[in-house]
């Protein structure tokens, strides 16, 4: 699942606590695979320093001053900037989950995770794949699929295929695992997603997830 050793994985640490970058910094240096190219301290130097740096991913925390994690995520998102988003943090609310999901966050990681979980979970998301701690992943899931709502009773404008598709990726498979169950090309799921996603009017994979959840297309069981 490793990225080609000549174009390493361009990480921008955004935390306000320095012994909490330079832990990161240190451990995730030793992948071959990732470059840590710049840290900041809030939400708007991480903010700037995307527009700047231009990086893959962003492991960005929720508590920071000035303009917090969440608000920076979806700065980045308003801005069309191409950088994936990882929040990292301590808070389990699931209110600041789904905030941060809607704001296009890719993962959601508590800051207990080990380097090598971190390491993978960060080549998941550079690979367009969620990333969530499972128990936080339960938690969002279940206020988005909350028994009373209901969940029937809006149409929604996916041929039965892109369904197929999107009940799949609910499930937490990749384009290449989809594409072998369904005896398709990647690029014709990719074609699939990305129709998905702009009918929808979604951002990425974990909305989409959440979407199907709300809809009663998938289910948490």
């Amino acid at each position: 699942m490793k990225n080609s050793p000549t174009k390493p994985i361009r990480i921008l640490i955004a935390d306000n606590h320095e012994i909490f970058r330079t832990g990161l910094r240190e451990g995730l240096s030793h992948n071959s695979d990732m470059l840590i190219i710049g840290e900041a301290s809030n939400g708007e130097d991480a903010l700037s320093q995307a527009e700047h740096l231009l990086p893959d991913v962003i492991l960005m925390n929720i508590g920071m001053p000035v303009m917090d994690g969440v608000q920076a995520s979806l700065e980045i998102k308003k801005r069309n900037l191409s950088c994936k988003t990882i929040i990292i943090t301590n808070n389990t609310a699931g209110d600041t989950v789904f905030s941060a999901i809607k704001s296009g966050a890719m993962g959601y990681l508590l800051k207990d995770i080990s380097i090598n979980d971190l390491s993978d979970n960060i080549r998941r998301v550079q690979n367009g794949e969620p990333a969530f701690t499972p128990s936080i992943a339960l938690e969002a899931l279940s206020i988005i699929a909350s028994p009373g709502e209901h969940k029937h009773t809006e149409q929604h404008p996916l041929t039965p295929r892109e369904v197929e598709i999107l009940q799949l990726v609910a499930e937490g498979k990749g384009n290449k695992t989809i594409a072998d169950e369904l005896t398709v090309s990647e690029a014709t799921v990719s074609t699939h997603m990305n129709n998905i996603l702009t009918k929808l009017h979604l951002s990425n994979r974990v909305q989409a997830t959440l979407y199907a959840l709300r809809k009663g297309l998938s289910s948490l069981n």
